[in-house]
């Protein structure tokens, strides 16, 4: 079984963000990286997949030269290659131009599954994996929290997560794209060994400029700001049963939570 794993690299979650002058992102200097997290938990499900039944697991990421730290993390988790996309940042930001991206690998390398995160911990567009689907003319399932399948299976049984805490178990034909949500296993560590290895694997790159992908972004980030606070207190007058009636009538009309 082949697995094709989508890989993003965001910013670490601890970091100090801070908005550039244009306002449009963060400020990027002296940031650290990290692998998105619902990505690395779907790097873990293709890890543990190949282990019960073999085959190959293959990183697949799209962005910057920078994006190879990650991808040498993925490598040194156990993923057996790793194919980067190289493109500048104002080609990573619209999921179309994304998926259509990293199409042109799932179509190159025919896997039998492709596995990407629900959402990234920057955008959170929470489209690019059902996109590719639906470019492949792939079956796809997201928000995906449980992974059954045998070696030589042609369908595939899965788990999704619903409102309400409720699941929802579908059967797919392979090839199909899954959306996977965090917490559906624990992540390993990479040891010692696997982060050795991971040097000498193959990290093959490919210029964006050659693949004569579309210009046509559907998705442009005019601003982004910080939430603002306010806090404002009101002292309700009159006696009791006065100030309970005013505070019920101000939780109808003006809070709107009655």
């Amino acid at each position: 079984m082949k697995i094709l794993v989508c890989l993003k690299q965001v910013p670490e979650k601890d970091s100090r963000f801070q908005i550039n002058p244009e306002g449009t992102w963060i400020k990027e200097q002296d940031l650290g990286y990290e692998i998105n997290e619902c990505d690395e938990y779907g790097l873990e499900e293709a890890l543990r997949l190949r282990e019960k039944h073999g085959g190959e697991v293959v990183l697949l990421s799209l962005g910057e030269e920078s994006v190879e730290k990650s991808m040498r993390r993925g490598l040194a988790l156990g993923a057996d290659r790793g194919i980067l996309i190289l493109a500048s940042r104002n080609d990573t930001t619209d999921p179309m131009s994304v998926a259509r991206a990293l199409k042109t690998q799932v179509e190159a390398e025919k896997p039998d599954l492709v596995l990407a995160g629900v959402r990234s911990d920057d955008h959170a567009f929470s489209q690019t994996g059902t996109i590719i689907a639906a470019l492949m003319g792939w079956p796809h399932a997201t928000i995906v929290m449980k992974i059954e399948t045998e070696a030589e299976a042609k369908n595939v049984k899965i788990q999704r997560e619903l409102e309400a805490g409720l699941l929802e178990e579908v059967l797919l034909p392979l090839p199909a794209v899954l959306t996977i949500q965090q917490g559906i296993n624990q992540i390993r560590y990479a040891s010692l060994k696997g982060i050795m290895a991971a040097k000498k694997k193959e990290l093959k790159r490919v210029e964006s400029s050659s693949l004569n992908l579309p210009k046509d972004r559907r998705i442009l980030i005019e601003k982004i700001m910080v939430p603002q606070s306010e806090k404002k207190s009101e002292m309700l007058a009159g006696t009791p049963k006065e100030a309970a009636a005013l505070l019920v009538e101000k939780m109808k009309r003006e809070m709107r939570v009655l």
